[in-house]
């Protein structure tokens, strides 16, 4: 598609024969690092939608003489009571011991969670919008009401996890750019020498008339074609790998575990890496050829 007439046997170099491989790896790179930075992006988003303005009410359970249903029902019906007479909670809702037991399950195995385990009383509960609840206070509150409960309200574990998210998230986009910036000085090392074996056809052709723009036009479109060759097998390579990462992903059941789950916009973004990388090895070939016949007599 992108096949001009040329005066210089560009496709016999044999610099040339590395390029497209030497781009397909660096696309497959690019690629995953993106996406790695897109779901992270998403998965920030839905953490801060699904903890931030949620409480967590935790109450342990009784051990000895006093430990029984009754009187944890009791303990668990005193906090209910004082969490829904507090002015901005919009949702107070008890775990069943069910839920309860599957929370647990993923940490002590299926089938441990028995009979005899004593469970926490967890509550669950939804902050409005506007309010400004102390959490300070009303857990000192609640503790007092009830000994043995607690109030966590995600914001230090969240914080942390954030943080590191965000972390990673800019290291995915610096290992992008680090792979854009050695893709330029791989175009421009393979153009450097394809000019240096070319040498006295390029002479010739400038005893003929032929303009710089001429020549430099027939090594951009030799990079455009093969950078796309790469740019799309790196690709290609790239969402098989993202797809079976996605179903290794199925398998996890992990709340906070970012899912690989892209959207249609950010599919397209991930499919214009190779041809920006197709983009950038044209538009290098042709500045370093440019800059390299100007200095020719």
């Amino acid at each position: 598609m992108f096949r001009q007439r040329s005066d210089l046997p560009l496709e016999h170099d044999p610099s040339s024969r590395f390029l497209p491989w030497l781009i397909a790896l660096m696309v497959y790179l690019a690629v995953l690092a993106l996406a790695s930075a897109l779901t992270l992006g998403d998965a920030i988003g839905r953490w801060n939608q699904e903890l931030t303005g949620a409480l967590t009410v935790q109450i342990a359970p009784l051990t000895g003489a006093d430990g029984g249903a009754a009187e944890s029902r009791a303990r668990r019906d005193k906090a209910l009571a004082l969490l829904r007479g507090t002015p901005g909670l919009v949702r107070v809702e008890p775990l069943d011991e069910e839920r309860i037991a599957a929370l647990l399950e993923p940490w002590l195995g299926p089938g441990n969670v028995g009979a005899g385990l004593p469970l926490p009383q967890i509550i669950d509960v939804e902050i409005a919008a506007d309010a400004d609840i102390d959490v300070a206070a009303l857990s000192a509150r609640l503790s007092t009401a009830v000994p043995g409960a607690t109030v966590d309200d995600h914001g230090e574990w969240l914080h942390d996890l954030v943080t590191l998210a965000r972390s990673i998230e800019l290291a995915a986009a610096a290992a992008v750019l680090l792979i854009g910036l050695t893709a330029v000085i791989t175009v421009v090392f393979v153009t450097r020498t394809g000019l240096a074996v070319h040498h006295q056809v390029i002479e010739m052709l400038h005893l003929i008339g032929a303009r710089d723009s001429y020549v430099a036009k027939q090594f951009q479109f030799h990079a455009l074609a093969l950078g796309l060759r790469g740019g799309l097998l790196g690709l290609a390579l790239a969402v098989i790998t993202l797809v079976a990462i996605g179903l290794v992903g199925r398998e996890v059941e992990a709340v906070l575990m970012p899912r690989l789950s892209l959207s249609a916009g950010q599919w397209i973004v991930i499919a214009l890496v190779p041809v920006t990388a197709a983009a950038i090895a044209m538009i290098t070939a042709r500045v370093t050829v440019l800059r390299a016949l100007a200095k020719m007599p």
